[in-house]
């Protein structure tokens, strides 16, 4: 039997419904393919064109596809083997390529897929003039052709395309792509769509490189970008409802869909180049939302009818032509670039726009959780109009809210008129305004009070909506979805409300949650509303309901899941800290942290689930009511204790978050301590599993109990410590560094004399390990505790440390040099502090140990260097150079250091511009006075950023705060508490009187910027 016949046949067999004649098929498909004979075989089936072979070559070309990723090449993850001949490649590919011009759509769509795949192995070492057939097809004129190669083009150019390559490809493919958008009778709409995405992605390329290829960049963009602007403008002002007038073809949306990301696109990369079109843009925007809002309440509010699929049968959806629309316009709004375009019509057409068309709603009721969250990772058009309503309000407080109250009482008026008709629908808008009115509370809520302040009339009449309007919505329970909007938004602005109004709010919003008759949507919205209302509202007010909406979340917990389940927890963990739990029973405290046990036995892998209900457990634990801590306790840690012990190695997570669960317990433990008998019951399964991270918690809490315990081996719980500080020495894993020298530094402040007879030992273990450190974190959890030990027994840890000898280096010598070249790099609060009063410990020393030692200073610039901005590439090829110095001038760099960023938080202009920003296309030259000041930002948004970034620019890690996070311990220690810059003032001075001469010499051998500090603190 010839080869096609036989290929022919086994595809037949590969729509077998047996299973193994299937399997059998498909392995003689690939004994086929890799003959010396396949290529031929493949190109015959692929190009045959007679009609009774259409089927058999889609079962081909789904089969060759199937193969390819299975027995091309080791770069794809699926490979099986037997991968064939380079000769018998290279006719697959052609054949496959001729397979792009087939006249059959579905034929060319496969051949495309496969030939994507093929080009991401091969492309461009085993396939170099791939790129140069596809411009050639494109090129060719047939429909078909353009068609094949655009569907593989697209793939080619987001995955396979380099920056390096991007510059010379634009210069051959954009003309060849402009003109077949514009041949509207000869390309189909989603082949024209096509090219617009690939525009948009070498669009993002050419952002990409602009730095390393400014010229180039700045020139394609000159000649380019306008063409294209011009025609996505002209393609634009057509009337979008030409796109939606057959009933059975939306082709059209797909190019409007592909404009619009890219004019966001190009907007977040070249703004400059979109200035003079954005108001045309806008305006075609506002348009195509009032436009279609006809086309979309009959299909997607009424939902009279299904919106049809294109002609290459993929779904069109008008809901992907409206969320690009609302992107764009967001982006354009945050730059603030069209502000004179933004009057009265306008801004009222937008927010009534969306208003109308983020109606939508998910009958799943995790989705529709989701739907409702801020944070949700689920795109819609409801989530993209929330999204532009927030940078309108942003920008236009007191005129947007204005708007709403326009739009919200339109809607009003208008859904009475349609219900008054009968038409079943008439509730859809307005629960859409109410839910936009209430996604923007937090900024409605403040402009109503800043037109207060400023004795102006309320911009919006929120109480009206309260007293008049949702009461009468409360009640329409044949309408779920507006039923429980109604109760959301009156939890989104329950400040509002007075205190008995807030009262009667809630009792209803608590007998939805305990209906047996209630749906998903009126159920999850109460709940919703529950969580707002503790979460704002007024103790007084919330203690009555407290325990009866506890009661009712314990068993709902166990009824839910995903996203339901997370709103569940949040709400019952802002419901347990009202009035600190002072109303908890021991039954009501009992229910709960069983079911809190129920909910993680079966969620033990989710961090965020885990996160609540240690929330939950702690709160829980808290309470102040006698006799709840200790139930707590006695329901919960032995499960947990057992859990730990039981675990196995390979799931670790259980461990894990039972011990977590276990520190909420020792969290909410009241100041008399833990009680008998918890560490015992606990320590024999903790101490098989414990990481570093949860032994310095335990230390700190069960300290006394962990120095009286033993094992059933003898070994006392400190000595389980110290093994476990040993074993974290010798491992090469240095991840999560920090918490070794926060448990060392507990270990010395609360074993006290019982750590003694082990700490040279331990002092040794860490210096030799210094020696081969690598991470900063890891290099500051070893100097820390020697700091420590330092500012507290100076000359007995010096002793010691000049006693070791680690690689005929003496201890000291190891300590020193790490710690002068690391001490600018400690991160915490506490930590710098102690560094730095244990370097001022050192620095009035007088040993010649200290005195004598040579350690790294200033790094050395070379001439060649200066002003120069080196590249990552170069800037590791040139290694750094460093002054040598003696450590008392590099110890008062140190302090000197630390007493310049000890004080107020510098602002960011104070560090200027190291890179001047040549030629940049941010749009700058738009911003206003206020902004150029402030580099871009508004002075209340530049001061919160300089706040943020705090001295030196450090991001998010301002080490001259205490924050939440910090040790509550070490908040407490003297270290925390003291004033650090009168100190090291004080210090200054105190030197400089009583050593004047070596003072001198010291300070003589700083930078000019280091005595100028120094002068200036020393004569105040």
């Amino acid at each position: 039997m010839a080869l096609t016949a036989q290929i022919a046949e086994c595809l037949t067999l590969t729509l077998n419904p047996d299973t193994n004649t299937r399997i059998a098929a498909e392995l003689k498909l690939a004994e086929y393919f890799a003959s010396p004979d396949a290529g031929l075989s493949i190109s015959q089936l692929i190009l045959a064109q007679s009609a009774d072979m259409s089927l058999r070559q889609i079962r081909f070309s789904i089969a060759l596809r199937k193969y390819v990723k299975e027995r091309w090449s080791p770069f794809f993850s699926s490979f099986k083997g037997s991968a064939p001949p380079v000769e018998i490649k290279a006719q697959i590919r052609n054949a496959v390529f001729k397979g792009l011009s087939d006249k059959d759509r579905k034929i060319r769509s496969l051949c495309a897929h496969t030939l994507s795949s093929i080009a991401n192995c091969d492309w461009p070492d085993e396939y170099p003039e791939l790129l140069d057939s596809l411009i050639g097809l494109l090129s060719s004129g047939s429909p078909d052709s353009v068609h094949g190669a655009m569907q593989v083009l697209t793939e080619f150019i987001k995955s396979d395309l380099t920056e390096d390559q991007i510059l010379p490809v634009l210069r051959q493919l954009l003309p060849v792509l402009l003109n077949i958008l514009g041949s509207t009778e000869t390309h189909s709409a989603p082949t024209r769509s096509r090219t617009v995405s690939v525009f948009r992605q070498c669009v993002t390329a050419l952002f990409m490189v602009k730095d390393q290829h400014p010229q180039a960049v700045k020139e394609a963009i000159a000649s380019v970008l306008p063409i294209w602007l011009d025609a996505f403008k002209v393609l634009l002002d057509i009337d979008p409802l030409q796109d939606v007038a057959q009933a059975n073809n939306w082709d059209g949306l797909t190019v409007r869909i592909q404009v619009f990301k890219t004019l966001d696109a190009i907007h977040s990369s070249f703004p400059r180049a979109l200035i003079s079109y954005l108001h045309g843009f806008l305006a075609a925007s506002l348009n195509h939302i009032q436009s279609l809002y006809p086309t979309f309440a009959h299909y997607y509010l009424s939902a009279v009818d299904t919106a049809p699929r294109t002609s290459e049968d993929e779904a069109v959806e008008l809901p992907q032509l409206i969320c690009p629309i609302f992107d764009f316009v967001a982006s354009v709004m945050r730059g603030e670039k069209a502000r004179d375009w933004l009057d009265g019509a306008n801004l009222s057409g937008l927010v009534i726009g969306v208003f109308n068309l983020e109606a939508t709603w998910a009958e799943n009721a995790n989705a529709f959780v989701a739907q409702e969250e801020d944070e949700t990772q689920s795109y819609s058009v409801r989530v993209a109009g929330f999204d532009l309503l927030g940078c309108l309000i942003d920008r236009a407080p007191a005129q947007i809210t204005r708007t709403f109250q326009t739009a919200t009482e339109q809607v009003i008026q208008t859904s009475f008129h349609v219900r008054e008709a009968g038409q079943q629908n008439w509730w859809r808008p307005l629960e859409a305004a109410l839910a936009a009115v209430g996604s923007q509370s937090e900024s409605v809520l403040d402009c109503i009070e800043d037109e207060h302040d400023s004795g102006r009339g309320k911009p919006i009449d929120i109480e009206y909506l309260l007293i008049n309007v949702i009461p009468s919505i409360l009640n329409v329970s044949e309408h779920p979805f507006l039923q429980g909007r109604g109760f959301v938004f009156a939890s989104q602005y329950a400040k509002l409300l007075p205190l008995d109004s807030a009262g009667h709010y809630l009792d209803a919003t608590i007998q939805v949650v305990e209906s047996t008759e209630a749906g998903i949507p009126v159920k999850i919205s109460a709940v919703k509303a529950v969580h707002n209302f503790f979460q704002a509202g007024d103790d007084s007010v919330l203690v009555p309901f407290a325990p009866r909406i506890a009661k009712d979340l314990g068993p709902f917990m166990l009824l839910t899941s995903e996203d339901t389940l997370s709103l569940v927890l949040e709400t019952l963990s802002v419901v347990v800290e009202v009035d600190q739990g002072k109303w908890l029973t021991h039954d009501l405290a009992d229910s709960l942290v069983v079911a809190v046990l129920e909910v993680w036995h079966k969620n033990n892998k989710d961090p965020i689930f885990i996160s609540i209900l240690t929330d939950i457990l702690a709160t829980l634990a808290s309470s102040s009511t006698p006799g709840i801590y200790e139930t707590a306790v006695k329901r919960a840690l032995p499960l947990l204790s057992n859990a730990i012990g039981a675990a196995k190695p390979e799931e670790s997570w259980i461990a894990g978050s039972a011990i977590e669960l276990v520190s909420s317990l020792v969290k909410g433990s009241p100041e008399s301590g833990l009680g008998e008998g918890f560490f015992p019951l606990l320590a024999p399964s903790l101490f098989k599993c414990l990481s570093v991270a949860e032994d310095r918690d335990i230390l700190q809490a069960y300290c006394k109990q962990l120095l009286s315990w033993s094992g059933s081996d003898r070994r006392s719980g400190l000595d389980y410590v110290l093994s476990l500080v040993a074993k974290m020495l010798e491992s090469q894993d240095e991840s999560g560094g920090l918490p070794i020298g926060d448990l060392i530094i507990h270990l010395f402040r609360r074993a006290g004399e019982a750590v003694l007879s082990v700490l040279p030992q331990l002092l040794q273990a860490m210096v030799s390990r210094m020696t081969n450190a690598q991470t900063a974190t890891f290099l500051q959890s070893l100097v820390i505790p020697f700091a420590f030990l330092i500012n507290n027994q100076r000359d007995t840890v010096l002793e010691l440390l000049e006693s070791m000898n680690v690689g005929n280096r003496s201890g000291l010598d190891i300590l020193v040099q790490t710690w002068c070249e690391n001490a600018e790099t400690f991160q915490g609060f506490w930590p710098s502090r102690i560094s730095t009063l244990a370097l001022t410990q050192l620095f009035i020393c007088g040993r010649p140990s200290l005195q004598n030692l040579m350690v790294k200073g200033d790094i050395i610039i070379k001439p060649e260097t200066k002003n120069v901005i080196m590249t990552r590439s170069k800037t590791k090829k040139t290694p750094h150079e460093f002054t040598s110095v003696p450590f008392p001038v590099k110890a008062l760099k140190i302090i000197i250091h630390d007493l310049q960023s000890g004080g107020d938080a510098a602002t960011i202009s104070a560090q200027g511009n190291t890179v001047e920003d040549v030629d940049s296309d941010d749009g700058d030259e738009d911003w206003t006075e206020e902004e150029k000041l402030h580099q871009g930002f508004k002075e209340d948004e530049f001061a919160f950023l300089s706040e943020m970034l705090g001295p030196k620019g450090m991001a998010f890690d301002n080490d001259e705060l205490l924050d939440d996070h910090d040790d509550e311990d070490l908040k407490n220690d003297p270290v925390s508490q003291m004033d650090m810059q009168a100190h090291l003032v004080s210090f200054l001075r105190d030197y400089a009187t009583h050593n004047t001469t070596n003072f001198c010499a010291l300070v003589d051998q700083l930078t000019a910027q280091e005595m100028l500090v120094v002068r200036q603190a020393v004569s105040g």
